[in-house]
């Protein structure tokens, strides 16, 4: 990341720009009504039916086992059924948790639906299905990091202050072994932000007072207690409950049909064979859904983890020093906000999985503003960055996620030095290529935001 942008702004300029900005922020807020409200209510209900659908598809699975389902051997047909019935109820739940931390969660908890006056759908009472509380991570995501964007030392999102993702970022030998601890990040992104949310440079120093670190630690502690409850015990628990029951009714019905029999009558351990049997599909039933629900957790966790980063990281986006943010007016923090994120190109249905973060340069410019309008508002982002000379950052996800992976892996290791970045917005035309994602071959003047 560099700090020499294609064009050198005039102040004037620079406001001008943020006027045109605001005008477009305004006229869209102005619009939000009926078709917004009804779009996250549904999908709000979609989410959760999808969730619940999935835990039952998962329940089924697990009850098509190779021991028997309702009283008859199924075997390796049952095997395979009951694995499909788990993979499928396994995804489906991963996907619905993505939908419920990326397009509900995080944008609800942004304020972007607090305008409906919902007492439920507001940012002051949401909390997600996430290891951060929904206190801290307001405080650490919302005020920190989209206030101070790529501010090298006050965005604590710029690598999480265990990455070096910028090479004016100092090199420390840990970084050596960020190749491999960002795999365990990527598979376990919630509880990674949650413990960053703590901002352990600001317990060091002495800006948190000791009841603060408690309230805080007691938060984290309990939301974590919450998590692990419900996804590895009580829901779990309930599949195995629902097992159970299916089998120890089978079982009875299969018993008072052949109660009449001299076999059954010799048999009088049948009651315990059933118990046992009933059980044994509870305890495999319990390991089942504890490991789908895993599984669905890691999936959330690497999707979440990989849209974050490609919106942030690639060669594209820009960081900047303290000194050249101090008095920035709000055109040079718009400035700052487009230059400092990169979208990712995609599908209508890629943009609802991903929060529609695929559009992070539209978030960044306004994070309240829903989701739902950041692909309206695009194009005249779009045509602001073409008159004003500034680069518009977006790839497609395969080539930002590699750039990510290849920037972790560079800087590593000592040294590093910023990769060229895009120049002037060009258009939807064929020079949109070599305009956006190309490398400037020149230096070119510096701006003072």
């Amino acid at each position: 990341m560099t700090n020499a942008l294609p064009v050198e702004l005039d102040p004037a300029v620079i406001e001008q720009l943020g006027q045109e900005l605001d005008e477009i922020y305004d006229s869209t807020i102005a619009d939000l009504g009926e078709r917004d409200e009804r779009y996250i209510r549904r999908l709000i209900r979609t989410q959760r039916s999808l969730a619940l659908g999935s835990r039952i598809v998962m329940l089924a699975g697990a009850a098509v086992r190779p021991k028997g389902v309702l009283g008859r051997k199924t075997g390796q047909a049952g095997r395979r059924v009951g694995a499909a019935l788990l993979g499928l109820g396994t995804a489906g739940l991963g996907l619905a948790k993505i939908l419920e931390n990326m397009e509900i969660g995080h944008n609800v908890m942004h304020g972007q639906w607090d305008w409906m006056n919902d007492p439920q759908i507001n940012s002051s009472t949401w909390d997600w299905d996430s290891a951060s509380t929904a206190e801290a991570w307001k405080h650490s995501h919302n005020y920190i990091h989209h206030t101070f964007t790529n501010i090298r030392g006050k965005d604590r999102d710029l690598g999480y202050e265990i990455m070096r993702i910028d090479p004016h970022q100092p090199w420390h030998p840990v970084y050596l072994l960020q190749p491999f601890y960002h795999v365990l990040l990527m598979a376990f992104f919630e509880w990674g932000v949650a413990v960053h949310d703590l901002d352990f440079d600001a317990i060091r120093s002495g800006e948190k007072s000791k009841e603060q670190i408690r309230r805080e630690l007691k938060g984290i502690l309990g939301k974590a207690k919450s998590q692990i409850v419900k996804d590895y015990l009580a829901w779990p628990l309930i599949s195995a409950l629902a097992n159970v029951a299916v089998e120890a009714g089978v079982g009875a019905m299969q018993e008072r049909r052949s109660r009449s029999s001299r076999w059954s009558r010799r048999r009088g351990n049948r009651g315990q064979r059933i118990a046992k049997r009933a059980l044994g599909a509870g305890l495999d039933t319990f390991r089942s859904a504890a490991k789908a629900n895993f599984t669905a957790n890691i999936v959330r966790n690497f999707w979440s983890n990989a849209i974050i980063f490609c919106g942030h990281f690639p060669d594209q986006t820009y960081s900047f020093s303290q000194e050249e943010t101090q008095d920035e007016s709000r055109g040079a923090f718009y400035v700052r906000q487009l230059v400092g994120a990169a979208n990712i190109e995609g599908s209508p249905l890629f943009h609802v999985a991903s929060g529609n973060l695929g559009y992070q340069v539209e978030h960044h410019l306004f994070p309240d503003m829903p989701s739902t309008r950041y692909a309206e508002i695009a194009p005249k982002v779009k045509d602001i960055c073409e008159r004003y000379g500034l680069p518009y950052n977006s790839g497609p996800f395969g080539r930002q996620w590699t750039m990510v992976q290849r920037t972790i892996l560079r800087l590593a290791f000592p040294g590093g030095k910023p990769r060229p970045k895009p120049g002037p917005y060009g258009g939807e035309g064929p020079s949109r290529a070599k305009a956006n994602g190309g490398a400037r071959t020149t230096e070119q003047p510096r701006v003072s935001l």
